[in-house]
């Protein structure tokens, strides 16, 4: 899909540059996962403080709505049988069992029909290519699932600016608490800074919660490559939001609550299934909305994210959300304050432009 909204001008991909200097960029989590710094931004002014005090700035009535997709490990090395090193990237599944979208690097390119061996009875077969992606079909002989010999024998697709974390810790790190439904090949990074503790903290005083699932894709990695934003094609990922869901969301704003979405794929899945009145209706499928400032938010009242790369289209959905000027804002202020950016960063609460 191509930009959503009239914004005031023509927007260009050097209107959402910055400088970021590389140390400001979190290699490992924090511990515990509530003790990231929060960046509560509003027209008023900037409040600094920290992940927990969430429980300060929501109140009875609201209603959180998370991305409960799982990560898989999308990232698998193997051989082709001349013995030529292989490693592929899983990106999006296709139908069909073990079917899926894939990027693939070795020393030289790999030919369609070819077998590539990952373990002992597990190998890829490429059957297509589509652009700069594979299509290949995982196949096991051992009596496993796919499922199964991935988690045996993948690993974690951390993000590639993230260069000196621990293997082990990022298996569980990478992860939210609440994650359910495997098919996510990078995490919805705002869910990462809750714990049971805070939820059941903020459910206590009130503060309700659903569940929704959008697999988030290689696409939210891959450079913007064109200058006039109207031209750039949005990636597209499938999601669920059940009628459960919609009945709850619909049900807050009703008695005035607030939809506090967790991440930008959850403002994306909501925004993606709302009527233009901000109704909400079930719905299962992809979406590829692109959201740059102009865009009118209709489902989403809060949104709860962390600090976005130069020039990618999450910066760009951040700017929609606060306007372009408040995003500039908070991000200068974030670096001077010493915040820590991107997935193992700290996060934003941000309230809307429009809201005084």
């Amino acid at each position: 899909m191509s930009a959503s909204g009239d914004g005031p001008r023509a927007w260009q991909l050097s209107d959402f540059d910055y400088v970021l200097p590389p140390e400001a960029i979190a290699q490992r989590p924090v511990t515990p996962r509530d003790a990231a710094r929060l960046l509560v931004s509003r027209s008023g002014g900037i409040t600094d403080g920290v992940f927990r005090d969430l429980t300060a700035w929501l109140e009875p009535g609201d209603l959180l709505v998370l991305n409960d997709t799982r990560v898989i490990p999308a990232r698998l090395y193997g051989h082709k049988p001349t013995g030529g090193r292989v490693e592929i990237l899983l990106s999006r599944p296709r139908e069909g069992e073990g079917v899926w979208e894939a990027l693939i690097g070795g020393n030289r390119p790999v030919r369609i029909g070819s077998e590539i061996v990952l373990a002992e009875g597990f190998s890829a077969r490429v059957e297509g290519r589509e652009a700069e992606r594979f299509v290949i079909r995982l196949q096991t002989g051992s009596g496993e699932t796919v499922a199964q010999a991935l988690e045996r024998y993948g690993q974690l697709p951390l993000p590639p600016y993230i260069v000196s974390s621990d293997p082990e810790e990022n298996r569980t790190r990478y992860q939210t608490v609440f994650a359910r439904h495997p098919g996510a090949v990078a995490a919805p990074t705002a869910g990462l800074h809750f714990t049971p503790e805070l939820l059941d903290a903020l459910q206590a005083k009130g503060v309700e919660r659903v569940m929704g699932t959008l697999h988030v894709g290689l696409g939210t990695f891959q450079p913007v490559r064109c200058e006039a934003l109207a031209d750039h094609v949005m990636h597209r990922e499938w999601f669920s939001l059940t009628a459960d869901v919609a009945r709850k969301v619909n049900a807050t704003k009703r008695a005035g609550g607030r939809v506090v979405a967790v991440g930008t794929t959850v403002a994306r899945m909501l925004e993606s299934a709302c009527d233009a009145s901000g109704a909400l209706a079930a719905m299962e499928g992809e979406t590829g909305l692109f959201i740059l400032p102009g865009y009118r938010f209709r489902a989403v009242d809060r949104l709860i994210t962390n600090f976005h790369l130069p020039k990618s289209t999450l910066l760009m959905l951040v700017a929609a959300f606060t306007g372009k000027v408040r995003q500039e804002r908070d991000y200068a202020h974030a670096v001077a304050a010493g915040y820590r950016f991107y997935s193992y960063g700290d996060a934003n609460l941000l309230f809307p432009e429009r809201e005084a």
